[in-house]
């Protein structure tokens, strides 16, 4: 899966499950994807219920309903640009057991991967943890 990424493209690792982390890789990506930055977003952990069709599974899911009440972007909002924009989405094989979702549970076009595949993806890419 080696690939030729470009030296401005952008890796985002979501580590974490909670909702604010989650919300905010995706407003990086949206960002980034916006001014022509390639990016990978590699979820884990609890992380991958970013990317799932349902992903109130994150820790504090309910702060979406504030979030747009603020007049910033929603979680499908983002989620949307993100995959509209090509965003490459990838979730973490282990993650995936660890948050108990099956690959099926995932958004469309969503690669399962296992950390090998991110580190080779995100090669020569500036990489962000939340």
């Amino acid at each position: 899966m080696s690939t030729d990424a470009p030296r401005d493209g952008l890796a985002i690792l979501l580590l974490d499950g909670g909702y604010e982390r989650a919300h905010y890789a995706l407003v990086l990506a949206a960002g980034a994807l916006a001014i022509d930055r390639p990016v990978l977003l590699f979820a884990s952990g609890h992380g991958v219920h970013a990317l799932a069709q349902d992903w109130h599974g994150l820790r504090d899911a309910g702060s979406d309903r504030a979030t747009q009440a603020s007049g910033v972007a929603g979680f499908d909002t983002l989620r949307e640009a993100v995959q509209a924009l090509d965003g490459t989405l990838m979730a973490c094989e282990s993650g995936l057991r660890l948050a108990g979702l099956a690959a099926a549970s995932l958004l469309p076009g969503v690669i399962v991967a296992g950390v090998p595949a991110f580190l080779d993806a995100a090669r020569g890419r500036q990489i962000i943890s939340l």
